[in-house]
């Protein structure tokens, strides 16, 4: 599957009313450990058909970050039946962020 970037106006339909487990990724284009994180969660996207993986760009969608009390980036937000259940901060391994799925 692939990753979708969504913004406020589909925040809800593609996250929250997902039925699927859905990976956000809050990043940006000048953040340097958001293009480390970026390839591993597109890689996570194409593994796990299971799974719904999003990105929101924090200077686009300032709303959204706001939301979700998001401070640095990049932050990976884990969201199963429209709640966050599991979050990580920076850069991690494609193992820690597997893990936060679980």
């Amino acid at each position: 599957m692939s990753v979708k970037d969504v913004n406020n106006e589909r925040f809800q339909a593609e996250v929250l009313d997902s039925d699927k487990p859905v990976l956000v990724d809050f990043w940006a284009s000048w953040c340097g450990p958001c293009r480390m994180v970026s390839p591993i969660v597109d890689e996570i996207a194409q593994e796990n058909p299971d799974l719904k993986v999003v990105k929101v760009n924090v200077d686009e969608e300032q709303e959204l970050a706001l939301r979700f009390g998001i401070m640095s980036i990049p932050t990976l937000l884990v969201v199963k039946d429209g709640q966050v259940v599991n979050q990580a901060v920076g850069v991690r391994p494609k193992e820690q962020i597997l893990d936060l799925l679980k």
